[in-house]
């Protein structure tokens, strides 16, 4: 799922409008919107307000936020999962090793 997706579901199901989303965020509504609609990655910060804001799990919106970045880097590679892939080896290695 994304970020996207992600917080409009979250915004609807608290009933609130976008506009108290934006103002608890300190953003102009336009901003949020486009945060809604795919167009603007927020940054962790912002997901960090929203998770407290709305009362919803943190971890889960930072790991999409993070999946989020990471797709936003790859999307156009050719070789993007066998990049995912070396990378996921690298972060498990990197682990063992702590």
């Amino acid at each position: 799922m994304l970020l996207s997706e992600k917080m409009r579901q979250i915004r609807e199901q608290a009933k609130l409008p976008q506009r108290k989303v934006a103002a608890a965020l300190d953003i102009d509504t336009a901003t949020y919107c486009r945060m809604e609609n795919g167009k603007y990655l927020p940054n962790k910060k912002q997901v960090l307000l929203f998770s407290h804001f709305l009362d919803a799990d943190q971890q889960d919106l930072l790991n999409i936020w993070l999946a989020n970045k990471v797709y936003d880097v790859i999307k156009n590679e050719n070789n993007a999962q066998y990049a995912l892939n070396i990378a996921a080896e690298n972060l498990i290695k990197n682990k063992v090793s702590d």
